[in-house]
């Protein structure tokens, strides 16, 4: 998308789909199609706002504090699942990353649609859930979501940083916040349903928020989920994988020091590196605060090739 191109908004018709109902069950995927071509290049032009506001997470996040995503409808459960996919990827706690949907819970599952329209519930969840040392991210498609409006004015009454993620340009959501990210992927296939090219878009800058955040606090090693929490077969099995990518050892090493580090591959390898014990490696990991790459930098670690 160029400075030049009009900007066109969610709510617009899309003179390409007109006769949608006519359309065969190619032609309507290839719209679809071409139209989803035209999303990366909406999150390519807001690149330097997702930066200001991952800087800003990461920032937060060090002093201790905590990202919260506050949204209505596809928004809101896009929210919910990048906050909830956090903790098994990034070992972090359940509580460092939050998602509320308006409507509570039963609104991933089932449409609560009016739950939107009321600022003072949104204003009311962000009072129940946010201090004053955390970070507030409003997701809406439109930029002018009641409930997240209500949650925005709430957020600025803590003064707490805000941010946005929205897919109009100079919405009122977009000009309260501080950070506000802007992706105008213009008009969908079918008239105003913004789970389409709307929701591709936001799940992407959300993608890019929590994982960018993740790797500048020390989350990932290399291209690696360092801090991932074995808490199943399949995650045990990785676990041991990245102990071996990092220190060298056979796959029989690895399974050890994963079971003495209790499936903390951050640990297991500290000790086989520093030959350490689990509570050294523990409490080196500590004084980093949680940054695995400080904890190992100055020592020698595996070039990830084996063979």
């Amino acid at each position: 998308m160029s400075e030049t191109d009009p900007i066109v908004n969610t709510e617009m018709r899309n003179e390409k789909s007109n006769h949608l109902h006519q359309f065969s069950t190619m032609d309507i995927i290839k719209l679809m199609n071409e139209e989803d071509d035209k999303v990366a290049g909406a999150v390519k032009h807001a690149l330097p706002q997702i930066e200001r506001v991952i800087d800003r997470a990461v920032e937060v996040m060090e002093k201790g504090g905590r990202l919260f995503y506050f949204g209505a409808g596809t928004s809101g459960r896009l929210g919910v699942l990048d906050a909830s996919e956090c903790p098994p990827t990034f070992g972090v706690s359940h509580d460092l990353v939050n998602g509320v949907i308006a409507g509570g819970d039963e609104a991933l599952r089932y449409p609560i649609e009016n739950a939107e329209d009321s600022k003072e519930t949104g204003a009311a969840d962000v009072r129940k859930h946010v201090s004053a040392e955390d970070m507030v991210i409003g997701i809406a498609s439109s930029g002018r979501t009641p409930y997240v409006l209500g949650a925005m004015e709430a957020a600025f009454e803590l003064e707490v940083s805000t941010g946005c993620v929205c897919c109009n340009v100079g919405t009122e959501l977009a000009e309260m916040v501080g950070y506000p990210i802007e992706v105008p992927v213009g008009a969908e296939v079918v008239t105003g349903s913004t789970r389409l090219k709307a929701g591709t878009a936001q799940k992407m800058v959300l993608n890019m928020i929590s994982t960018a955040t993740m790797i500048k606090l020390g989350k990932v090693y290399r291209n690696l989920m360092v801090n991932v929490q074995a808490s199943n077969e399949k995650l045990r099995k990785r676990a041991i994988s990245i102990i071996q990518e990092l220190t060298g050892v056979d796959e029989t090493k690895a399974a050890y020091y994963s079971r003495q580090a209790n499936g903390d591959a951050r640990i297991a390898t500290l000790m086989i590196l520093l030959e350490i014990d689990a509570n050294a490696a523990q409490s080196l990991l500590d004084q980093k605060n949680g940054h695995f790459p400080n904890a190992v930098k100055g020592f020698e670690v595996a070039d990830g090739k084996r063979e």
